[in-house]
């Protein structure tokens, strides 16, 4: 790899010397539009599409665009650093792949390609519950790569003790669990196409080659697909959970456990105090509730709130090097990203993937010398103003 990552721009102008161009926008923000024409209604649908009219996803990228950064002159940045400690682990950068489900809609490479993608950059990857290959042939297409596993936390305890036990003897070393889905938002995108792939039987891989859910049906999904959908259908999520049922997760699963759909200080406290590991900072990129905050104003105040106490990273509108570096200084360990990458997968498959990678720690690298740092650590507050409202 190149000694720091915004040498990519480099590479890029030196291959315009024999012509060659990048095959897709390093404008990251210009994916979605490029997927919407190339690729089908659908499954770009499903990607792109929000809760009710969207006001949730506006609001995650105006928040974002709302802070602005203040650059600091004078200071040493011939050398930067990028790497932060997340959860007893060193990262390359404060980036991961948040878990995006059903990526075979989108590339015939799926997951797997994604996975490499991650691998090859130095980044972690988290793979969904709702992915559409086995967690298993993900894990072998990683080699030692860190990887995390995103759980759906069903209503049948021995379901989901086995997905933990599979995730653990495949190397996934950190469980996030998504608290914010336990019933499937109103999705006009969606529902307009009437399109959800999992009643196809396509982002049901986990499911369907896991002993303990096969062990709930008459017949094999191969034999009978519409009982193994019903069965998906019925246990899929659950909106009885509560604080006290995250006991359960730590019995079965020992290494670190990050809760994804935070928004409040009050439940990122109950976190701490249940013996979480950390909490994500995310509205699920505004496809749950319509209205609700954006995730940028709610971090501050669940960083203020644990930041001493769990890992607090975040996700939702994440499009750009400057959005990582805007999270951070409002309180971030580090950012997930999720439907830039989903777009370059479905343009362009595994090196979709490693553009969309790469294009975003170049401009994170160029972003924090530009601003005069040159470690992540001094990325704080004072790095940022607010335009007035």
């Amino acid at each position: 790899m190149a000694q720091h990552p915004a040498d990519f721009q480099y590479e890029i102008y030196l291959n315009g010397l024999t012509g060659a161009v990048p095959r897709l926008p390093t404008d990251l923000t210009a994916l979605e539009e490029m997927a919407e024409r190339r690729l089908g209604p659908g499954p770009v649908g499903y990607v792109a599409g929000s809760a009710g009219d969207g006001s949730t996803a506006r609001a995650n990228r105006a928040a974002l665009e709302r802070r602005r950064i203040v650059p600091r002159m004078l200071r040493d940045c011939s050398v930067r650093d990028l790497s932060v400690e997340v959860l007893g682990r060193t990262l390359r950068a404060p980036l991961a792949l948040a878990p995006v489900g059903v990526l075979s809609i989108l590339h015939p490479g799926a997951e797997p390609a994604a996975a490499r993608a991650a691998a090859a950059q130095g980044v972690p990857y988290v793979l969904s519950s709702a992915s559409s290959t086995p967690l298993e042939e993900v894990a072998e297409a990683m080699g030692d790569a860190e990887r995390w596993f995103q759980l759906y936390w069903s209503k049948d305890r021995e379901v989901t003790r086995s997905f933990l036990g599979r995730a653990r003897a495949a190397g996934f070393s950190v469980l996030v669990v998504t608290l914010d889905t336990p019933l499937l938002a109103w999705r006009p995108r969606d529902l307009d196409q009437a399109y959800l792939p999992f009643l196809r039987g396509v982002g049901t891989a986990n499911y369907f080659t896991d002993p303990a859910f096969l062990a709930g049906l008459a017949k094999s999904p191969q034999e009978d697909l519409d009982a193994a959908v019903l069965r998906f259908v019925s246990l899929f999520s659950d909106p009885g959970k509560t604080w006290p049922d995250l006991a359960f997760l730590r019995e079965h699963w020992d290494g670190p456990i990050v809760l994804k759909g935070i928004l409040h200080p009050d439940d990122a406290r109950l976190a701490a105090d249940a013996g979480m590991d950390g909490v994500i900072v995310s509205n699920h990129g505004g496809r749950q509730v319509a209205g609700a905050v954006a995730a940028a104003d709610a971090l501050p105040r669940v960083a203020e709130a644990v930041g001493d106490r769990l890992t607090v990273l975040f996700d939702s509108g994440v499009r750009t090097g400057a959005d990582v570096f805007k999270a951070l200084a409002l309180g971030a360990r580090a950012v997930l990203l999720g439907r830039p990458y989903a777009y370059g997968l479905g343009l362009d498959g595994q090196p979709g993937v490693e553009h969309v990678i790469r294009c975003l720690l170049a401009e994170f690298d160029l972003t924090m010398a530009l601003s005069g740092h040159a470690r992540v650590a001094t990325i704080g507050a004072d790095a940022l103003a607010e335009d007035p409202v």
